[in-house]
């Protein structure tokens, strides 16, 4: 079977792959289409596999909110390079899975991975995340997911394509939600409340303090009550409630909120690639094992 410029385009439209690869493709199958097809996503399938334990901690935060403001999603799509995460398939894919995340809530990355991707796409998720490997030549990963549900509102910020937050109220305003979100996402608090801090935490905290008033030479009647001074100023740096307002440092999240009549419940904060610890490249290393190979 021959191999004509509309198969060759035919198999581009399906596949998504470049031309001289489509073409290698159905010389190989003699011009049959579905076979060609069926050749480049196990080509593909390889690719990614070999691709897998590549570092991608680059990438983007993805946010997708219901229409009635009471369900929001949030994921970290992951890349190797800043390049291709401003690359319109790999944002195209990132918000295919914010739209899965929304409309499904899977338990997990794995569980999303699974599901048939959104339109305009087809196939599962991650048979399109293969493809786009194969397409691209980065690993491409889903690190991470989160959905939060309100009966109030749930509030979303996004800060260029890398920091996003979810921010869901008990009661309240959006646009106070929506304030604390960007709040959120500006200072990352760790925590809702001091009560939210599981108590070992704390106990290890209160020890360290203790020891350190005492390594000041502070008489040991009053050591005990200088911990728990900084005690009280650490739930205040950590937690969400304790935090000056970014938008007005004069006063707490926690003040804030009670003029708005409004409070938290919960929230989730990604930051690309927070966490992993990245390969750090010697280049002039690289150049020199290049000339004496």
């Amino acid at each position: 079977m021959a191999v004509t410029a509309e198969s060759v385009k035919a198999l581009r439209e399906r596949t998504g792959a470049g031309m001289m690869e489509c073409k290698k493709a159905l010389v190989e199958t003699n011009g049959d289409l579905e076979a060609a097809a069926e050749l480049m996503r196990k080509a593909g399938s390889a690719k990614a596999d070999k691709k897998a334990g590549r570092i991608a901690a680059e990438g983007v935060i993805v946010i997708e909110r219901s229409a009635d403001g009471k369900r929001a999603a949030i994921a970290e799509v992951n890349c190797e390079t800043d390049f291709v995460a401003r690359e319109k398939d790999f944002q195209n894919f990132a918000a295919l899975v914010g739209k899965a995340v929304l409309a499904n809530s899977p338990a997990d990355v794995a569980a999303l991975m699974a599901l048939t991707a959104p339109p305009p796409a087809s196939g599962t998720l991650e048979e399109v995340r293969r493809t786009l490997i194969a397409k691209i030549g980065e690993n491409i990963s889903v690190r991470r997911i989160a959905v939060l549900e309100s009966p109030a509102v749930v509030g979303a910020y996004l800060h260029g394509t890398r920091i996003g937050a979810l921010v869901s109220l008990k009661k309240g305003a959006e646009a106070v939600a929506k304030d604390v979100a960007m709040h959120v996402a500006a200072i990352n608090p760790t925590h809702v409340s001091s009560a939210d801090i599981p108590a070992e935490l704390v106990a290890k905290e209160r020890g360290f303090l203790i020891e350190q008033a005492q390594a000041e030479g502070k008489p040991e009647a009053i050591t005990a009550k200088m911990a728990e001074g900084r005690l009280k100023k650490w739930f205040n740096e950590i937690t969400l409630l304790g935090q000056p307002f970014v938008k007005d440092p004069d006063q707490s999240i926690e003040k804030y909120l009670q003029q708005s009549g409004a409070d938290v419940a919960a929230f989730v904060r990604f930051e690309v690639g927070a966490g992993i610890e990245k390969k750090q490249e010697d280049f002039v290393a690289e150049v020199m094992k290049q000339v004496q190979g």
